[in-house]
């Protein structure tokens, strides 16, 4: 087993806060229902990947560009909140693995029900 760096550690800090700052925080109507699902931080901790779904996947670009957008408010959040030396630079990505879950799901049951 792998030993847990720092870097995941302060990874999962950073999942719980950007996820909060913007259900609670970012007050932009053009956001919809979004999950952080994943903050990979860099050994250095100075860029985090910021993983995001939406639930209508067909709003993930548009929404990607909002939250670009409002990137150095959320950084601006996270110094308040949390106890870094340095706040990362934050990078937003699209997460499509709920999508490509629900996909693969799909075609487990479908191959079931031919079964039967």
């Amino acid at each position: 087993m792998l030993p847990y760096r720092r870097s995941q550690r302060v990874g999962d800090l950073l999942r719980r806060e950007v996820s909060d700052i913007i259900l609670t925080r970012v007050k932009d109507p053009r956001i919809g229902f979004i999950t952080v699902t994943d903050v990979e931080l860099s050994d250095d901790l100075k860029v985090a990947r910021v993983y995001v779904s939406v639930l209508n996947s067909d709003q993930i670009e548009h929404t990607l560009k909002v939250l670009r957008r409002a990137t150095g408010f959320i950084r601006h959040e996270l110094a308040m909140s949390v106890d870094l030396r340095r706040i990362p630079a934050l990078e937003f990505f699209g997460d499509r693995s709920i999508e490509y879950g629900s996909k693969i799901d799909g075609i487990l049951r479908q191959i079931k029900e031919e079964e039967s």
